[in-house]
């Protein structure tokens, strides 16, 4: 009898699952063979997302970033492009909008994130796409190469408004990628940055966020902590907090709120109050019933939401799907392992490696000899402009590569005693 294997989602954590799975049964074949693989998306337009930070400066084009969602994947795998209306978790049945019903033995949900524009007071009303954007979408990164093109100085203010955010590294990057990017253009001296964050710091882990905070000072950016943004006032220019405080600018970069897919909220059991679906740590199985699978933002598991998440949880989901069907004990070694690359300007770049229970040390990467760690390097720069081939010719095919696994690698690290963080932590 055949297996159905729906996939929800056609972007990084869907695509690269079903050319995983189609791989396995193909080459090892099993015991509930024949399978067939449905991927479903509300569109064919597959985003690299890393390259949206670069579209404002210039760095990267829409034809670069962009190719079709059903191309990524291998022939034999069915692609629906429709919109999902609900999931009903009891049936084993997907709804989508035209009116298809999608049964399935096996389903994973890969839809990622929503950009809640809505729940910010002011961003998208007077100022927005004028002085008011954010890159987090193709449609704003594009409209704000040309206001930064545009920009002559003034105060420009690079806002996060709530955690969690897809790749939590990004609005920081933008930071020291807008300081390189005004000083080739010989006015960094009339523009005045500011990076307004919920946190408390830099960034969430605190070895790593000493040496970023550092950095920022280091560029002259200046650094607002635990400022939670209540209303954007595109119209006076200026962010103001829940508790009281302003920030002006003449140009405000915001990263909105993130939610869970719409259709998870209207698929009774399957998701948290925002729409993120809640799922185990170490099996990526979903709690809401032991057929469901879900990898990457789609998620509540408490690591980065970031493209190198999405990779290492895909090789440990696919082991436990296969698993599952053949009535096997699941894998539950998945240990949050995160892989980023941080743009630092100037060519140069930092990169960082840590899980659940170790934040961001510095060393090497993979092994005691490589890449360096919390260290600007062009080696990095290098390594993450490299990355893109490596995600459309690799990564989304479902290819292994080459000495970076699920686990994150032990060697080459310092690590002292001090800098291991509490278990469930997240980026």
């Amino acid at each position: 009898m055949t297996k159905r294997i729906v996939i929800l989602g056609g972007g990084t954590g869907g695509t690269l699952t079903a050319n995983r799975l189609h791989r396995h049964f193909r080459h090892h074949g099993s015991q509930h063979q024949p399978v067939e693989i449905t991927v479903v998306d509300q569109d064919d337009h597959h985003v690299y997302q890393p390259g949206l930070l670069f579209v404002p400066f210039g760095l990267a084009k829409h034809s670069e970033i962009v190719r079709p969602r059903h191309e990524q994947l291998h022939k034999d795998i069915e692609f629906v492009q429709d919109a999902i209306d609900r999931v009903e978790i009891h049936a084993d049945t997907v709804f989508l909008e035209g009116g298809r019903e999608l049964p399935y033995d096996v389903l994973v949900v890969a839809t990622g994130t929503t950009l809640a524009f809505d729940e910010t007071e002011g961003l998208t009303g007077p100022g927005w796409n004028e002085k008011v954007f954010t890159f987090y979408d193709l449609a704003g990164a594009t409209a704000l190469e040309t206001a930064l093109a545009n920009f002559t100085g003034g105060k420009l203010v690079i806002n996060v408004v709530d955690m969690p955010i897809k790749c939590p590294i990004a609005p920081l990057e933008f930071c020291f990628l807008a300081d390189w990017y005004f000083t080739d253009r010989g006015i960094r001296d009339k523009v005045e940055i500011t990076f307004a964050t919920p946190l408390d710091g830099a960034f969430t882990k605190p070895v790593a966020s000493a040496a970023l905070a550092s950095l920022l000072e280091e560029k002259d950016i200046h650094l607002v902590t635990e400022f939670n943004t209540g209303e954007v006032d595109g119209t006076e220019g200026k962010l103001v907090g829940y508790d009281g405080r302003e920030v002006p600018f003449d140009l405000a970069v915001v990263i909105p709120l993130h939610s869970g897919a719409e259709y998870v909220g209207r698929s009774e059991g399957l998701g948290d109050d925002l729409n993120f679906v809640p799922t185990d740590k170490r099996t990526l199985q979903a709690t809401a019933k032991g057929n469901i699978f879900s990898l990457g933002d789609a998620t509540n598991v408490p690591t980065s939401k970031a493209g190198s998440v999405t990779h290492f949880e895909g090789e440990v989901l696919v082991e436990n799907i296969i698993r599952f069907l053949d009535h096997e004990e699941l894998d539950s070694t998945y240990d949050g392992h995160a892989n980023c690359f941080i743009e630092t300007g100037f060519g140069k770049a930092l990169l960082i490696d840590f899980n659940y229970d170790t934040e961001p040390l510095p060393g090497h990467f993979p092994a005691a000899v490589g890449m360096p760690l919390l260290k600007e390097s062009r080696m990095n720069h290098l390594g993450k402009l490299m990355f893109q081939w490596v995600y459309w010719h690799a990564l989304l095919q479902g290819r292994d590569i080459p000495g970076i696994g699920a686990d994150m690698p032990k060697r080459g690290k310092n690590r002292p005693e001090s800098t291991t963080t509490k278990e469930g932590a997240s980026a």
